[in-house]
């Protein structure tokens, strides 16, 4: 039974493929990188083929993972120096960043579209002597594939939510022969490990998140603190928002900044202050600073604002920080539309707003605001991140709230105590280095299967 909703899995990839040109084609219109080499997702290359067994494959699905990937490949690459890395990627913005990871001998490829013929192209072209797959992405036929050719595959870093479990046993006749066809799974947390133990998959031990030990930029944090200095008041940030987030988020902000203007121009015809209004005057409301999760979503969001009456300034269109812009300083929202620039914004923030929890999506990376000393409002919704999350919470690094109304006004609160932030911005610190130690950990494991693998001089 299982071979044969394997075959039509495969049937159903390959039928897909058209779908997926059409949709790449689409997606390129908004970010270029989408229409970069497409013929190598399905296994069709410009590089030349490789002679021998000598690559070490490094899976880094998009942005987080490639982030993720840096800190395991300098380990890797200080323990065997001259190591080639073939690394691929699904989506744009992992493909721009992991250019950054690239030394001369290496080679950066699109992931291959997970059909038998295109996936045997792919390994029949760059024969891979290891594969280190980032986190969650098991593929059927990627490992089906693999497991033929005798190459070891291990997934670094993995974690699988209670939600990815219930997916992958209710199409358990294809996810059962993948998972246990992995070499080994390096997992993250106790947790993770028993759900992938439940799938079939060989636990390779508890190695903490690699996350942790990822590298965040001090020249962005000495930049957003400076930044920072300059504004009059504080900055309230919704760090990766998500669809369908924003409009709530803009809802709020807009009932707070119409509040303040009316109290304003109340007290502006009193003798002294009224308490009929519920929001402060507007020198009092801090800034409010958006990035969205998804960078083909950037204009979206700022026609999005804009349809909420909000005043919208871009982080492209400043030359230098927001207090120099005339621009900025009168706009109700600001836009962090760039990319690789999430420890800048961190550091500019008083507190963030952890998107993604506030929707059944499953929250992003806290991670790198605790690293960045900024403290953590979220939403009920973190399962993607689950330990991390309860974890920072626990370490009063973060504050759970059950809605984004909630959120806001906690973040507002918040950006006025400034001793509540000094204690969640230490709580971070201290959070972020209690558990770094997972790439030596990582490190280690692996060293058995890298003894075989071919080491060049550059």
């Amino acid at each position: 039974m299982s071979s044969l909703v394997f075959r039509l899995y495969a049937l159903l990839m390959w039928l897909g493929q058209p779908l997926l040109r059409r949709k790449l084609a689409r997606r390129s219109w908004q970010e270029s990188g989408y229409g970069v080499a497409v013929e190598e997702r399905f296994g069709r290359y410009s590089q030349p083929p490789e002679a021998a067994s000598e690559l070490l494959w490094v899976h880094a699905v998009s942005l987080g993972e490639t982030r993720t990937a840096a800190a395991l490949l300098k380990a890797l690459r200080a323990q065997h120096p001259g190591l080639r890395i073939l690394l691929t990627h699904g989506t744009a913005t992992g493909r721009a960043e992991g250019l950054a990871l690239l030394q001369p001998g290496d080679v950066q490829v699109w992931q291959p579209w997970d059909t038998p013929a295109v996936v045997a192209r792919f390994f029949d072209h760059f024969k891979p002597r290891l594969g280190l797959l980032m986190e969650t992405e098991v593929w059927p036929c990627v490992v089906a594939e693999a497991r033929a050719r005798a190459l070891p595959l291990v997934l670094v870093n993995g974690r699988l939510s209670d939600k990815s479990l219930r997916q992958a046993r209710r199409w358990s006749l294809l996810s059962g022969p993948a998972y246990r066809g992995l070499s080994r799974v390096l997992a993250q947390t106790q947790e993770d490990a028993v759900r992938f133990r439940m799938l079939g998959a060989e636990v390779g031990g508890i190695f903490g998140n690699l996350k942790f030990d990822a590298s965040v930029s001090a020249e962005q944090q000495a930049m957003g603190k400076a930044w920072r200095l300059a504004l009059p008041q504080p900055v309230l940030m919704f760090a990766s928002s998500r669809d369908g987030e924003e409009a709530d988020f803009f809802r709020e902000i807009t009932a707070l900044i119409e509040d303040a203007r009316a109290q304003a121009a109340m007290e502006s015809i009193v003798d002294k202050p009224t308490s009929l209004w519920r929001s402060p005057p507007p020198q009092a409301l801090p800034k409010f600073l958006v990035v969205p999760r998804h960078p083909q979503r950037f204009e979206q969001v700022a026609a999005l604002a804009e349809q909420h009456g909000l005043r919208v300034s871009r982080r492209s269109g400043w030359s230098a920080g927001p207090a120099e812009s005339e621009q900025a300083m009168q706009a109700d929202v600001w836009l962090g539309d760039s990319l690789g620039e999430m420890a800048l914004y961190y550091a500019l923030s008083d507190v963030a707003l952890l998107g993604g929890s506030f929707a059944p999506l499953g929250g992003q990376n806290l991670i790198e605001a605790a690293a960045c000393a900024c403290p953590v409002v979220m939403g009920p919704h973190t399962f993607n991140f689950s330990e991390a999350a309860n974890q920072a919470e626990s370490a009063g690094a973060a504050l759970r709230v059950s809605s984004l109304a909630q959120a806001v006004l906690t973040g507002l609160l918040m950006t006025r105590d400034r001793k509540a932030q000094a204690r969640a911005a230490a709580a971070g610190l201290a959070f972020a280095a209690r558990n770094r130690g997972a790439t030596a950990r990582t490190l280690a494991a692996l060293q058995p299967l890298l003894q075989g693998i071919t080491v060049v001089k550059r």
